[in-house]
């Protein structure tokens, strides 16, 4: 039988703080893809320098971080890169049965969908169990301005960013017009506010839709919309609508955003 010891506690308590010193420095370098220096990153983290260049070099052992110029500080490396180009490629598999879940939970269709210029991509999708039911193809392109699904992408974005991004919709989609920007960006202002878009029978006649959206940890934001016949839809849009927020509550502790 083995005793667990004063010093084993210790030691255990140095190493988490340890691994806590080195994810605060890797924080303090995310978004600087021209790099910092081990004194710009001492006074990002509030550790000695000393500390600082501790935890680089063996987080540069790792290839987690690496020279961003020489002798001009260190920026993220390709090692971190790689285990987050793993994860994103497995983005949908970790949200699919959870999107299995808000179907069961509705009996109506869901999709996920991302920004892809001036469109939103389906990149999954989860039949409803409806008679009649609301479907697409995975990889279908849908305008940003007029579905539920690209307007919470929209919101996802400041106010400038998104005006741009309606312009490459319209370009990209021009069998669909706005009738009404100035709608449009108020729409957008709500959903920052309520998390929730609509597309009343905008995009096609006879479907309508219900959509959030938020940003994952790459920075990308992701959609989840619920679309239905429009005479359903306006039947359980409350209900729709409520569940899609408590799924965003639950999306959120995914992505961690």
């Amino acid at each position: 039988m083995s005793v667990r010891t004063d010093d084993d506690d210790k030691g255990a308590a140095l190493g988490v703080q340890v691994i806590a010193r080195a994810a605060s420095v890797l924080r303090a370098l995310e978004g600087k893809p021209d790099g910092l220096s081990l004194g710009e990153i001492a006074r990002a983290v509030g550790l000695a320098r000393s500390t600082v260049q501790r935890i680089v070099a063996a987080l540069a052992n790792e290839d987690f971080v690496t020279e961003a110029q020489p002798g001009r500080g260190v920026r993220i490396g390709p090692g971190l890169a790689r285990i987050a180009a793993s994860l994103s490629s497995n983005f949908t598999d970790i949200l699919h049965p959870h999107l299995v879940a808000l179907r069961d939970e509705v009996g109506e269709t869901v999709d996920l969908s991302i920004l892809s210029g001036g469109s939103a991509v389906f990149i999954d999708q989860i039949p409803g169990q409806q008679r009649l039911v609301a479907v697409s193809g995975i990889g279908e392109r849908f305008p940003l301005h007029c579905t539920a699904n690209g307007k919470a992408i929209l919101s996802c974005f400041a106010k400038e960013d998104a005006a741009a991004l309606i312009d490459k919709s319209v370009t990209e989609h021009a069998d669909y017009p706005i009738a009404d920007r100035s709608r449009l960006l108020k729409e957008l202002d709500a959903t920052r506010r309520k998390h929730l878009a609509f597309d009343l029978a905008e995009h096609g006649i006879g479907i309508s839709a219900v959509g959030t959206a938020m940003v994952d940890p790459f920075g990308r934001p992701v959609a989840v919309s619920i679309p239905a016949p429009t005479h359903r839809f306006n039947a359980e849009r409350e209900m729709l609508s409520a569940a899609l927020l408590r799924f965003r509550e639950k999306l959120q502790s995914i992505v961690g955003r």
